[in-house]
């Protein structure tokens, strides 16, 4: 019997996670997590760009590597965590300007291994980034409650409903 993500805990895991300190630093938002996918924002602003006045390639790596990972955490168990070995990023076409859409989705959960994959678009859906992010289950390393205790929030509802 498949199991029943809980909304409850998927609302307040987005609270927390977009409190973070990289993801205000980026100013990137998650919008919605569920099973198999995800779905991240960002505005470009100044600080996202390099010296050419282009976007740097390392906003297009951390969002492909928050929206790869936030695609496999639904499907996992309950305070299960992921450390991410190895991304690879494609960089399509540059940017200076507007809003930047990530879809991220689930390919595979093995064992001990996921792999994810995201592609980040402007408004318009063109495709300026796409990449694939492989992920190491762990347990009790990196784990959803570790973060509750880090940024000092309270406990979340159960992830999954019986």
């Amino acid at each position: 019997m498949a199991r029943k993500l809980n909304p409850e805990h998927v609302e307040a895991v987005i609270n927390l996670i977009n409190r973070g300190p990289y993801f205000q630093l980026l100013s990137m938002v998650v919008r919605d997590i569920g099973p198999g996918y995800s779905s991240v924002e960002a505005n470009m602003e100044g600080k996202h760009l390099n010296p050419f006045g282009g976007i740097h390639g390392g906003v297009y790596s951390s969002l492909i590597d928050t929206a790869a990972y936030w695609a496999v955490y639904c499907e996992l168990d309950e305070n299960v965590g992921l450390i991410s070995l190895d991304l690879k990023v494609d960089n399509l076409a540059p940017v200076k300007e507007g809003k930047l859409i990530v879809k991220g989705r689930r390919i595979k959960i093995g064992r001990n291994v996921c792999l994810a994959e995201a592609t980040v678009t402007n408004e318009e859906g063109k495709p300026l980034a796409h990449g694939t992010s492989k992920q190491m289950i762990t347990r009790g390393l990196q784990t959803i409650e570790q973060a509750v205790i880090a940024m000092g929030s309270k406990p979340l509802p159960p992830k999954f409903i019986e």
